[in-house]
């Protein structure tokens, strides 16, 4: 079968023209079809509900709930006349299963997720529930502005930093030297006593 025998066009039917597939075993919650309804309402009906030539509902029961609860009277949805009686069952189960197969991306995810906040887009729109979005934003906040634990510099070509150079830091002090060097102790120390020494071995 060529692909350019299953395109079809998009017809706008009335809704009560639609007969669910009684033996459907994939569910919607109310809550889901709460979410499906806002997003129709935010993105339009994008996604036509699938039929066969006698109306049946092959794939969009989800979308169906969401439309009525919506009250709509018409419905956008493509009908399929090229599957055999066991091919639309069977695509019943694929449409929802398939989808299931993929995975995310949580890096990707998590910055994506993070501009549209930035960006002021309600995030509840789009399907997480409320303790993923807070573990994915997160996420995305504790890597802004950090490198690869691994990624070494390139070395410049005037060092910023010479041997005998003490620095400041605050209460702290560094001095590029060796830690083998007593002079280099004994100048880093002014005179102090440590308590406390963690060394490597020479």
């Amino acid at each position: 079968m060529s692909l350019q025998t299953v395109v079809k066009h998009i017809e706008l039917w009335l809704i009560d023209r639609l007969i669910p597939f009684a033996r459907n075993p994939r569910t919607h919650s109310e809550a889901q079809v709460a979410q499906i309804a806002a997003s129709i309402v935010e993105f339009g009906f994008n996604n036509p509900i699938l039929v066969d030539t006698k109306a049946g509902i092959i794939a969009g029961h989800g979308r169906l709930l969401a439309a009525r609860k919506l009250q709509l009277t018409e419905v956008p949805v493509i009908v399929l006349d090229h599957l055999t009686e066991a091919q639309k069952r069977a695509y019943v189960i694929a449409d929802n299963q398939l989808a299931l197969n993929a995975r995310w991306d949580d890096e990707l995810l998590s910055a994506e997720l993070a501009a549209l906040q930035d960006e002021d887009f309600n995030l509840g729109l789009i399907g997480f529930e409320d303790e993923d979005l807070a573990r994915l934003l997160a996420a995305q906040d504790a890597a802004e502005g950090l490198t690869d634990e691994d990624a070494v510099p390139d070395l410049p070509q005037t060092p910023v930093s010479t041997p005998g150079d003490l620095w400041i830091l605050g209460n702290h002090k560094l001095l590029v030297g060796d830690a083998t060097e007593p002079t280099d102790v004994a100048r880093l120390m002014a005179g102090e006593v440590s308590d406390l020494v963690f060394t490597d071995p020479p």
